[in-house]
C-alpha cells in the first residue's frame, strides 16, 4: 500500500497503465475525474494510488437480467391462426 502511494508515473506511463491516449488522459483531467500532480516545470504527475482508485469508481457493474414472461407471438392483425397442419 505504501508503495503505491509512493509510486509516482509521467503522463504517457500513466495513459499506458490505464491503456487510454493521452489525448483520453487530458481529457479525463479536463472533466475532473483525475487531478494529477505538477512538477515546477508544469508536467502532469500521477499517483498509482489515484490511478488505481479511478479505475475502482469507473468500473462498470453487470446490468441485471429481468425476467421475462414469454408470451405467444399473436400473428399481424392481432389474432393467433393455427399452425397448419400437414
Amino acid at each position: 500500500m505504501v508503495e503505491e502511494e509512493m509510486t509516482i508515473l509521467t503522463a504517457k506511463e500513466a495513459a499506458e497503465y490505464l491503456r487510454v491516449s493521452l489525448y483520453t488522459l487530458r481529457r479525463m483531467e479536463s472533466e475532473g475525474s483525475l487531478i494529477p500532480f505538477r512538477t515546477p516545470g508544469g508536467h502532469r504527475r500521477y499517483s498509482l494510488k489515484m490511478l488505481n482508485e479511478y479505475l475502482e469508481k469507473s468500473r462498470m457493474t453487470p446490468p441485471r437480467r429481468r425476467k421475462s414472461k414469454a408470451k405467444p407471438k399473436a400473428k399481424p392483425g392481432g389474432e393467433e391462426q393455427p399452425e397448419p397442419s400437414s
